[in-house]
């Protein structure tokens, strides 16, 4: 049975493209389920609850499993697809990995309020608070740690392209659309991001998208 994955809107949905993006780079096949998020019609509310009590996206069904977040669906696809090798092989760049995995998915917050995920807007910085530049500054020192570390592997975090660099993913479109100055290994990891294939696949639908969430477009 194929797997199916919940996404909402590529242009907005950080949350969603981690999932699709760690399993499209891999070649773990999946069917897609697109719901329109934050609109009025009770429909698309109720079909979001059709797949997840949660009522929130992602959420990848697998038969009769469901897992319904971003990190929790992508360690269901690493034990699914071990060949895929989500997370290093290595124990401790595997749990290196899973630190700052978690870090990601628990943190950054003054970043995420401040530069919403929005693949439309005209790349222009802003004035950030002292909380969002330095959530930036650590994103900066793990890019550029992983890849003193690791570099010799590949040219992502860990060597080749897994769910630690999913993780991470749309943070590189927040600092490309916010115009925010990296670091120059910093700008090299984002430039290898941005020429992943998935990432470039992602980037073209989101910015073919019409529909606007007028909340988000006030940053």
């Amino acid at each position: 049975m194929t797997l199916k994955l919940v996404i909402g809107n590529r242009n907005y949905s950080s949350w969603s493209m981690r999932p699709w993006l760690a399993l499209r780079a891999n070649n773990i096949p999946f069917d897609e389920v697109f719901v329109p998020l934050y609109t009025e019609d009770e429909t698309d509310k109720n079909r979001i609850l059709s797949f997840t009590p949660s009522g929130k996206v992602p959420a990848l069904i697998d038969g009769d499993v469901t897992i319904w977040d971003s990190l929790a669906i992508m360690e269901y696809a690493a034990e699914c697809f071990p060949e895929a090798r989500l997370w290093p092989e290595d124990r401790a760049r595997r749990a290196h990995a899973r630190s700052i995995s978690a870090e990601m998915h628990s943190g950054f917050m003054a970043l995420r309020n401040e530069c919403g995920m929005n693949l439309h807007r005209p790349v222009g910085a802003i004035e950030l608070s002292d909380e969002a530049r330095a959530n930036v500054a650590r994103i900066q020192e793990i890019w550029i740690d992983c890849r003193k570390r690791h570099g010799k592997l590949g040219p992502f975090l860990f060597g080749a392209f897994g769910a630690a660099d999913a993780m991470f993913a749309p943070v590189v479109h927040r600092f490309r659309t916010y115009a925010i100055a990296m670091e120059p290994e910093a700008g090299a990891y984002m430039e290898t991001m941005m020429a992943l294939p998935a990432f470039a696949e992602w980037t073209r639908a989101g910015l073919a998208e019409t529909l606007v969430i007028k909340k988000f477009e006030a940053i």
